[in-house]
């Protein structure tokens, strides 16, 4: 028995994490400063962690009244039916369901490229074709409708990020609505608001009010600290209202997860520390960082410093773990995730270290 054909596929190449770098290098994990999975530097709040551990007791129950209680506050929180969330381990888990609910064997799908690569890998589980359209570094990665109407073939879905992985760019409301108008009506514009929180404009989710081919994702990993538990969701149409029952696995979120996330919801003084140092520190890096670099609305900022894997491991072995872009097709180009305040600082002295004994280095000249 084999099994079947996944020569087309690819895996996800995930940022690397302090336990397995500290093996590599011989440190302590508590020696290192990992800023390469966009995770929240503050970690989860301390609500949620009480949440946590109070649920310890009660895991050998099956979620049923978290799940529904953690639909009806997402719900409150976006002002939107029940019906209208559709929750998910993680964003990567409200695409799979979007594929489900939407594709059928031979379909289409558009994706940003370069972008998270996920969007492709979930399309090719349920044998749809990937089509993508560019999102250029000579343009510093704006996010065009004409861009992406122009690659554009009738595909089923379309993702659209807000902001975009790794670049951090976004796309505004009026040109996703632009984007909406000019596809088909059997086209669905999905939004990838993962970093949304971060993101100085307000979300697609306004765009439901009014049209049955949007669908906004969320995820509870990034603003609200919760990586680990594998929350997130996707706000729907009303008209989907049937699809979720159908095509979701039994109790999608965990009972811990559930918990958890219903009491971050309520700390918005958490998610409020989390935004404000990561919008400090993307400034920081830009002001600091000895290389160039592209603005963003993420957690997050690019750095164009020439060979990433080579500056990678040398930061790396400084005891400084940042993303190598490599996978992403962008092979001179470090993301480097918001940490706090102390931990920028040490990672833009780090890498600027890094960089001027390589001699890569270049005047710190922010693109604007």
């Amino acid at each position: 028995m084999e099994l079947r054909d996944l020569s087309d596929h690819s895996e996800y190449v995930p940022g690397r994490g302090k336990k397995e770098v500290a093996r590599e290098v011989g440190l302590d994990p508590s020696e290192l400063i990992a800023l390469s999975s966009n995770e929240n530097p503050h970690g989860p709040s301390p609500a949620a962690a009480e949440a946590v551990r109070d649920s310890a007791e009660v895991v050998h129950h099956y979620p049923k009244a978290s799940h529904a209680d953690l639909i009806d506050a997402v719900a409150a929180e976006w002002d939107l039916t029940a019906e209208q969330i559709w929750l998910s381990p993680g964003a990567d888990g409200a695409i799979d369901l979007l594929s489900r609910a939407v594709l059928d064997p031979g379909d289409e799908i558009l994706i940003p490229e370069p972008g998270f690569s996920y969007y492709g890998m979930s399309g090719r589980y349920h044998h749809a074709e990937m089509n993508g359209y560019e999102v250029s570094k000579a343009d510093e990665f704006a996010q065009h409708p004409e861009t992406v109407l122009a690659a554009y073939s009738g595909e089923r879905i379309v993702f659209v990020t807000a902001p975009h992985n790794p670049s951090g760019t976004v796309m505004s409301l009026t040109d996703i609505e632009t984007v909406a108008d000019a596809t088909a009506d059997s086209t669905v514009i999905a939004v990838d608001e993962a970093y949304g929180e971060y993101a100085d404009m307000p979300s697609a989710r306004r765009l439901l009010d009014d049209r049955d081919d949007i669908a906004v994702l969320r995820t509870m990993s990034k603003a609200y600290g919760l990586a680990g538990l594998r929350v997130g969701y996707a706000m729907v149409p009303e008209e989907w209202a049937d699809g979720y029952a159908k095509v979701n696995t039994p109790f999608a979120v965990n009972e811990v997860g559930c918990r958890a996330a219903m009491a971050a919801l309520e700390d918005k003084d958490h998610v409020n520390q989390t935004v404000e140092t990561a919008r400090w520190a993307r400034e920081y890096f830009r002001e600091h960082i000895a290389a160039p670099t592209f603005p963003s609305s993420g957690n997050f900022i690019l750095v164009d410093v020439g060979d990433a894997t080579r500056v990678a491991k040398a930061a790396r072995d400084r005891g400084v773990v940042l993303r190598d872009c490599t996978s992403f097709g962008l092979p001179g180009c470090l993301r480097i995730s918001c940490g706090t305040r102390e931990e920028t600082r040490q990672a833009t002295e780090t890498l600027n270290q890094v960089l001027a004994d390589l001699q890569l280095g270049v005047h710190a000249w922010p693109i604007d």
